[in-house]
């Protein structure tokens, strides 16, 4: 018998009984997160159907197909309601305020990471305390320091206000980060004549850009979704108003235009999206080497 005749009578080997189980449990965990994941979504997909609808058909029933997409409420939401200008304004509070917060909090992250100094211990301790504060409590001092710079009622009042917070929760992201890294960095940099300063820019932070692109990701959401702060250092211009603040443009005293509003909570939520989407792989390697140990 020929060596070829032996090959194709020989049965092909079995997968391991382990290797079956596990594709037995992948199995069995999707088909329970498929639904958990479409009802966690629902809300979102039920906005943007009803951005598409009318008023009469948003309270007719929870489908998400609208009979006839009213592709008016998009137009009517940037141009009547102003949905653009406060988009606009939106922009410059985010990315400004985004920029002040990495150079602020890496900064002092790079320092309480990786140096040793009487009083570390206690400096972390108060800003952690900062955390249990309410921002209610806040916003009070906030608007005086604001007013009394001369900044009120204007954007560079709201990029200071939204940007000029502890950011604990960044400081600590990025002290975790640097305190990791090998010394021999800083010491080579040093050895070559590099500044104090030019070790941080051109050294440790670019080593640091996981944990940069994690809070670009998280302070732009909360910069972008922030209502109190802009609601009460723009009630005297209304022009300066985000998205946030713009939705009240929906809402009269007898009447309320939610198809609109829809459309303006889907322009708003778009920007969102796109920057976790195009940032989420830096976002996961930022946190898992922040809390490494």
């Amino acid at each position: 018998m020929s060596v070829a005749n032996l090959d194709a009578r020989t049965p092909p080997p079995r997968k391991p009984r382990r290797m079956r189980a596990s594709v037995l449990r992948a199995t069995i965990i999707s088909l329970i997160l498929i639904p958990i994941s479409l009802l966690w979504i629902y809300p979102l997909l039920w906005m943007v159907s009803a951005s598409l609808k009318t008023n009469a058909e948003i309270f007719g029933g929870l489908g998400l197909i609208p009979a006839a997409p009213q592709w008016q409420n998009y137009v009517r939401a940037w141009e009547q309601a102003r949905i653009g200008q406060y988009f606009l304004n939106t922009v410059i509070i985010t990315v400004s305020s985004v920029l002040l917060v990495i150079v602020i909090t890496s900064m002092i992250g790079y320092v309480l990471g990786r140096y040793s100094f009487p009083g570390k211990r206690a400096i972390i301790g108060l800003f952690v305390a900062t955390v249990f504060l309410p921002t209610g409590y806040t916003i009070i001092p906030v608007f005086e320091m604001v007013n009394r710079l001369g900044l009120a009622d204007t954007l560079w009042g709201v990029i200071l206000a939204q940007s000029g917070g502890a950011h604990v929760l960044y400081i600590l992201l990025f002290a975790g980060y640097f305190s990791q890294l090998p010394r021999e960095l800083e010491e080579a940099a040093i050895m070559d004549g590099a500044s104090f300063v030019r070790v941080f820019v051109q050294v440790m932070l670019p080593l640091a850009m996981p944990i940069v692109a994690t809070v670009i990701i998280l302070h732009f959401i909360n910069s972008w979704n922030d209502f109190l702060l802009p609601l009460v250092l723009t009630l005297s211009r209304p022009d300066l108003r985000t998205l946030a603040v713009g939705m009240y443009a929906f809402r009269g005293e007898f009447y309320v235009d939610w198809s609109g509003m829809a459309a303006a909570a889907s322009i708003s939520l778009l920007p969102v999206i796109l920057v976790f989407l195009f940032m989420q792989r830096y976002f996961v390697e930022g946190i898992a080497g922040a809390v490494k140990q």
